[in-house]
């Protein structure tokens, strides 16, 4: 009885043992299914994380360049208002964006020097009234050019190149020389007189002060005053002269500037712009020895054993100007003339107000138009200048005559 019994129980057991073992295998057949698929998922994972990181870098690197060439279209239409040379194309070479991000470094350099000023939408052209071929008119204490006739056209600056002569003089001069002396030399007399330059009038051996040599390169654009200063400070005329290229390529001007003299005669490798005159002229005013000769009107030189009484001297520009209304007054001005450049003239005129102005103008008629031209300049620029306060019927007979042409 109890073996009946028995057997059912065992085939039970067998089968619920059996059960339990499919029911394991079916598990574990779920838990491969779901590790399989859990796999799957991440490769997928992967391989669209890859792909969309490829494609999220390819699309910064098409942005970061995009970026670039913006970058440098933007530089290259300010660098185009500049005295640079830029020719490379973007495209052609990428390099290109290092050296255009140089030169705004350097335009940065320049302007906290104070040597540069940029166009702005607001720079106008000159009027009819001024004759001058080329000019410029530059705020100084916005760097900006106000206006502008060809500006950036290489010209002889003539005299105007003594500016840069006694800049550089100043630079190179002990606090004390002022008090040194120089002696004359028939060979400087000679050099200025077989060029037919403008002279402050010092004899041959002609022992002067340094500070006499000054004042008679600027007052009556003496060459034999500025090739002795020349010598004193450099040894040599040819020494000096590299001192004015090395002042140039320090202010940034060497790309459209450079000098063979220091006296301002005529020659294919001695050439600035206006602009660049205007830089050289905005660094004299700024030197305190430099403004003081500049603005003086007369000057009498030192008593010597060939002038007992000195020599005087006089700034026709200025003695010229000093009637004439403009809302200001015109402190500092150097002309020039070769038969190349015409009558041309660089100025500098201020206000009570604060306004501060450099003129530089190139190939007019004659010396009293050039003036003229300056007049009609700052009359357009200064801000309190009253048209009421001018004898425009004088003027008008006064800039018709010829004057004398000053080297």
């Amino acid at each position: 009885m109890y073996a009946i019994r028995l057997e059912p129980g065992r085939e039970l057991e067998d089968v619920l043992f059996q059960k339990m073992q499919e029911k394991q295998e079916e598990e574990r057949a779920a838990q491969e299914r779901y590790r399989a698929g859990r796999s799957w998922l991440f490769v997928k994972i992967a391989r669209w994380s890859l792909h969309l990181g490829f494609l999220v870098g390819i699309l910064i690197f098409a942005f970061a360049d995009i970026s670039k060439y913006g970058e440098l279209k933007e530089l290259e239409e300010e660098l185009a208002k500049r005295p640079f040379v830029y020719d490379a194309h973007p495209l052609i070479d990428m390099t290109v964006l290092d050296e255009a991000r140089a030169k705004e470094e350097e335009r940065e350099r320049l302007r906290s020097m104070q040597y540069y000023a940029e166009e702005t939408a607001d720079t106008a052209g000159f009027d009819e009234e001024v004759i001058s071929k080329y000019g410029i008119v530059i705020d100084i204490n916005s760097s900006t050019v106000l206006a502008a006739r060809d500006g950036r056209t290489r010209i002889s600056p003539a005299s105007m190149t003594k500016i840069m002569t006694v800049l550089v003089a100043a630079e190179n001069i002990a606090e004390d020389g002022m008090e040194d002396t120089f002696t004359v030399t028939p060979e400087i007399n000679y050099y200025s007189y077989s060029h037919g330059c403008s002279n402050a009038g010092f004899g041959d051996n002609e022992t002067v002060k340094v500070e006499d040599l000054f004042y008679g390169t600027i007052l009556p654009s003496g060459a034999d005053a500025a090739v002795s200063l020349a010598t004193y400070v450099a040894g040599s005329h040819e020494a000096f002269v590299d001192l004015m290229n090395q002042k140039l390529e320090s202010m940034g001007l060497s790309e459209t500037a450079h000098f063979t003299n220091c006296v301002g005669l005529y020659d294919d490798e001695h050439y600035c712009t206006c602009y660049d005159m205007a830089m050289i002229l905005r660094a004299a005013v700024a030197n305190p020895l430099c403004r003081q000769i500049l603005s003086a009107r007369t000057y009498t030189t030192s008593s010597t054993d060939q002038h007992p009484n000195g020599i005087e001297l006089s700034n026709w520009f200025l003695r010229r100007a000093e009637d004439k209304p403009i809302g200001g007054t015109i402190t500092c001005a150097k002309t020039g003339f070769v038969k190349e450049s015409g009558n041309c003239a660089a100025s500098y005129a201020t206000d009570d107000n604060g306004c501060d102005l450099i003129v530089v103008t190139g190939m007019s008629t004659s010396s009293w138009r050039c003036i003229y031209d300056h007049i009609a300049l700052y009359r357009k620029y200064m801000p309190d200048y009253d048209p009421l306060s001018a004898d425009t019927t004088k003027e008008e007979a006064e800039a018709e005559g010829e004057g004398d042409d000053q080297g």
